[in-house]
């Protein structure tokens, strides 16, 4: 492999500062394996020390016409040596493996931003199908920002040429080629994914080969090509507390915090899940985990998975089920036999876009009122909301203590944002968690005693009872009941005293949740800016930028959505202006209003995608001003 040294001058050292933060986007078809160049360059950033989050970005077709514009298939990473906390407003670069890449994205770019580009995709035929007139790369229509191009697709059938794979096979490795370049750009180490790729193409070490061929090429042609605009840059580590990192996404945290909740708890776990994007992701992750006395069951539709999940936790396990927003709904029955029968159950709701098939591979925080609101009857349960990739461990901790202390559904609330995304995790001591064991009731009755499976405790919740325990035969059902003994009763008296007791019981759960913080500022200020969910990271960044001008801001981010935590009414009354930054119309805004009676102001978003940092410091300057 050639290789070139280059004594960097002082003066060149200047005129290139190393940065403490780059936003990268690659963009492709979506047969371009952007997503998995994605992923290895996260992998590598990861092992440079850098904090990092991502955003992959990608269509809803599963495989729509090649070159299209509706078939890009786009990854971005914001990766540096401070804290990172969003994906990045802009990118800073925007490597673009065909026209309708380049159409789609450029407008994105910063001012003054690098695009790379493969010229050996633009033909004629592909520019047409991305609606470009003339050639881009030619015309002067990109002049505010620097441009490269060079025929990537030749240099890469050049550089796996003695593998003898047929054309199509051998464009397969582009993606390498762009990712060598890119790791020479910001000075990777290409080992780690050259053990990645001989790994994957084990029982094929032709592919593996080629593909690493194709990886070092493209690191060899940043080391020899003068490629005008085209700089290497070092981003230092970030600073981290000592410990044990790894890079999660959103549904591998989940599945680990479930995993945790459980073995806290002292149960055995089951899950039923139905495919669903973007929930599946979640049941790939737990098949994997089996060791930890986990079943997972893919059922045939949205109702039998959750069904599956309550027989489960009926015969005492903790049952688990999961999916999107349009399979909640599917699933909304059975949840309500769930509030009826008292059964610990965690439903997890993977929010995405739009209403019936919406915009099933993008974002929205669209669910609230579905998951606070969305039963028949007055049926309340806790709901509980994370904010990002590694909180989503935290709140399915959490999510298993309420199911089970309390004995009822709870909702935890993750959007596609979160379930995609990828950030660095430290690894927890599990040993400073403190268990929440389960205790069945396993007492018969006296001789002439009934057996009473609607008793309450404390916290209003009623015992959990393993079918064929002898001497505990009981009735249960979907059928109002009778207090206490769960005979089926529906006068008057017996409905409004369940309605009460199971409402009463939700709102319990408020004496063990902590109270609300303000994670930046100080109560009082004259505005705060309250968020739950994935707007955490743009919400906590514009807070910090407008403090920094001096500005008197706070920010809020609430994790109990039901019940509240005790303090959230006086706390939100102690500032002069709120606003609410939401991935929908205004819906935790309208539950503020109806639970606080405070004029909390809406700003809304549903583009499906993520909130930028400039939209929310906009929204604090109109506010203040």
């Amino acid at each position: 492999m050639a290789t070139a040294t280059h004594i960097i001058t002082e003066e060149e050292a200047a005129s290139h500062p190393q940065a403490e933060a780059v936003v990268v986007r690659f963009a492709g078809d979506s047969g371009d394996g952007m997503q998995l160049t994605g992923g290895q360059f996260t992998l590598s950033t990861a092992l440079a020390g850098n904090d990092l989050a991502t955003f992959p970005d990608f269509p809803a077709e599963i495989r729509a016409p090649q070159g299209t514009t509706f078939g890009v298939s786009a990854f971005q990473i914001n990766f540096g040596s401070t804290a990172i906390e969003t994906a990045g407003d802009q990118p800073d670069v925007l490597i673009a493996m065909n026209p309708a890449a380049l159409k789609v994205n450029v407008d994105q770019l910063r001012e003054g931003g690098l695009i790379i580009a493969d010229e050996g995709e633009f033909s004629a035929r592909n520019l047409a199908k991305a609606g470009y007139e003339q050639n881009p790369l030619e015309d002067g229509s990109l002049a505010k920002w620097q441009l490269v191009h060079f025929n990537i697709s030749q240099l890469t059938l050049d550089a796996v040429k003695p593998f003898g794979l047929g054309n199509k096979e051998a464009l397969r490795c582009k993606n390498m080629w762009t990712l060598g370049l890119a790791l020479w750009m910001f000075d990777r180490d290409r080992q780690p994914i050259v053990d990645w790729l001989n790994t994957k193409f084990a029982k094929a070490p032709e592919l593996a080969e080629a593909n690493i061929a194709a990886l070092n090429a493209g690191h060899a042609y940043g080391e020899t090509v003068e490629i005008g605009g085209v700089h290497r840059h070092h981003v230092a580590a970030a600073p981290a507390e000592p410990g044990l990192y790894r890079t999660v996404t959103g549904a591998e945290s989940l599945a680990l915090g479930l995993v945790a909740g459980a073995q806290l708890a002292g149960l055995k776990m089951f899950f039923g899940g139905y495919p669903i994007t973007p929930a599946s992701a979640l049941l790939h992750h737990l098949s994997r985990l089996k060791e930890f006395g986990i079943t997972t069951f893919q059922a045939e539709d949205e109702i039998a998975a959750i069904c599956s999940a309550i027989g489960a936790s009926y015969a005492g396990q903790l049952g688990i089920t999961s999916s999107s927003g349009p399979g909640i709904a599917l699933k909304t029955e059975a949840l309500g036999l769930a509030i009826m029968t008292e059964l610990p159950l965690v439903v997890v709701n993977s929010q995405r876009g739009g209403p019936s098939t919406g915009l099933p591979t993008k974002t929205e925080q669209s669910d609230l009122y579905q998951a606070v609101y969305g039963r028949n009857a007055d049926a309340p349960l806790p709901v509980i909301a994370a904010r990002s990739p590694a909180d989503a461990f935290e709140c399915a901790i959490e999510a298993v203590r309420i199911a089970t202390r309390y004995m009822t559904p709870v909702m935890l609330l993750t959007d596609g944002y979160i379930a995609n995304a990828a950030e660095p995790w430290r690894v927890p001591d599990m040993s400073g968690y403190e268990p929440f064991p389960v205790s069945f009731f396993d007492k018969a009755p006296a001789e002439g005693e009934s057996v009473m499976p609607f008793a309450r405790n404390g916290d209003l919740a009623r015992p959990w009872i393993k079918p064929g325990t002898e001497g505990l035969e009981h009735r249960i059902g979907g059928i109002e009941k009778q207090p206490g003994t769960g005979n089926i009763d529906y006068s008057p008296g017996a409905h409004q005293q369940m309605t009460d007791t199971r409402a009463a019981k939700v709102n319990k759960v408020a004496e063990s949740i902590p109270d609300q913080d303000v994670c930046l500022g100080n109560p009082g200020a004259k505005l705060a800016v309250v968020g739950w969910g994935s707007t955490f990271g743009p919400i906590h960044q514009a807070v910090r930028r407008a403090q920094g001008r001096g500005q008197d801001v706070a920010h809020v981010h609430i994790r109990h959505i039901w019940p509240m935590p005790k303090n959230m009414g006086e706390l939100l009354k102690s500032f002069d202006k709120i606003i609410v930054p939401e991935m929908n119309t205004g819906q935790l805004k309208t539950v503020l209003r109806d639970q606080f009676l405070v004029d909390a102001r809406p700003l809304n978003k549903v583009s499906g995608h993520p909130f930028r940092i400039a939209e929310i410091e906009a929204a604090i300057e109109e506010a203040l001003a």
